[in-house]
């Protein structure tokens, strides 16, 4: 299968057709799909499906941090989105998808975490982000941060009244979210760059960068995968790769 796809991509092609930098041509973002999260999306990218709801929790700040809220991003492979996922606790490959969400969205600042304060050094709002891939066909790390962005720019605060969540009654007030960070995952294949990468092709990859950045062009997070290496150049050639397409998906979702 490698020196299948590797020679395709020496004629300037890939097993759907497409260029090595092209991304799937049917992208779509759906809001509001979850309708018990405070805010959800589902995202597909060719056959690839997740999705991602958002629940909102009162809790106490971290010490070192009294007047800011809390985030945590975790995601779940279930074995009916690819028969190589296992149940059972989060794998590797669960931890590390997580991980590279939450690095984007807090490394870019996305969400004003002070205004997320009720009482400083008391109490606080949380925002949990569960996400779940339905179909994995490739790209999940580029699915899954588009799906949590989008949950996020979905979400609504639920009446609290300083003791209790009220769940059923969502008010008009929505997260301050200040910044789009977008995921763009490069793999290197031989000497060939590929972005949004089919199952097929992710399995033979030497190495794989996720590149996550912001509107206005700021690289916040990257995250290296694979057992090769990356020189200087690599980096350089992935980074410009990642910002570029960053703008094409960024337009995929709600300004």
């Amino acid at each position: 299968m490698r020196n299948h796809i590797i020679s395709l991509l020496d004629k300037g092609m890939r097993l759907d057709g497409r260029k090595a930098d092209e991304y799937r041509k049917d992208i779509k973002v759906e809001y509001g799909v979850a309708k018990l999260a405070e805010g959800s999306a589902r995202v597909t990218i060719g056959k690839t499906e997740v999705i991602a709801g958002v629940k909102m929790e009162v809790m106490d700040p971290f010490s070192d941090t009294p007047d800011e809220g809390v985030i945590m991003v975790g995601e779940e492979l279930l074995p009916l989105s690819n028969p190589a996922f296992e149940a059972g606790p989060p794998s590797i490959e669960a931890i590390e998808l997580g991980r590279v969400v939450d690095r984007g969205i807090r490394e870019s600042h996305a969400l004003e975490m002070n205004k997320l304060c009720i009482i400083s050094g008391e109490k606080v709002w949380a925002v949990s982000i569960d996400i779940c891939p339905i179909n994995d066909a490739g790209n999940l790390f580029d699915a899954s941060a588009l799906a949590a962005i989008a949950a996020l720019q979905d979400t609504k605060l639920p009446e609290y009244d300083g003791k209790k969540i009220d769940y059923k009654k969502l008010t008009d007030k929505k997260l301050p979210l200040v910044a789009l960070p977008i995921g763009v995952t490069v793999i290197k294949l031989g000497k060939h760059y590929i972005v949004d990468p089919l199952y097929d092709e992710q399995k033979v990859a030497d190495a794989r960068l996720t590149v996550a950045s912001t509107a206005d062009g700021m690289l916040c997070a990257l995250q290296k995968g694979g057992v090769e290496p990356l020189t200087a150049e690599d980096i350089t050639k992935i980074v410009q790769l990642g910002l570029e397409k960053a703008k094409f998906l960024r337009e995929k979702v709600k300004q």
